[in-house]
């Protein structure tokens, strides 16, 4: 499980189904949606009413990857992207 985890955090996560299981905003509490953008500090979620703008290290976030359901910190994610996946 550690090693998806590790390649989940430096993979591509546009196009991934997540949902927010802890964040310090309970409004955001169970959002679930694709990720369709993302920067240093956000992920813009699509859900079925609406687009969301998630502060990552505020959650943690489950992902679906590779027929896994994976739980990680957004704290471990609040890098630019194109630098996380350079981490490859």
């Amino acid at each position: 499980m550690e090693f998806n985890k590790k390649r989940l955090a430096i993979s591509e996560l546009i196009g991934l189904d997540v949902k927010i299981i802890e964040s310090e905003n309970r409004l955001n509490m169970g959002i679930k949606g694709k990720i369709i953008d993302e920067t240093k500090n956000m992920f813009i979620i699509k859900t079925k009413e609406t687009r969301k703008k998630i502060i990552k290290d505020q959650c943690v976030f489950e992902f679906k990857f590779n027929g896994k359901n994976i739980q990680i910190n957004g704290k471990s994610l609040s890098v630019r992207p194109e630098e996380r996946i350079k981490q490859r």
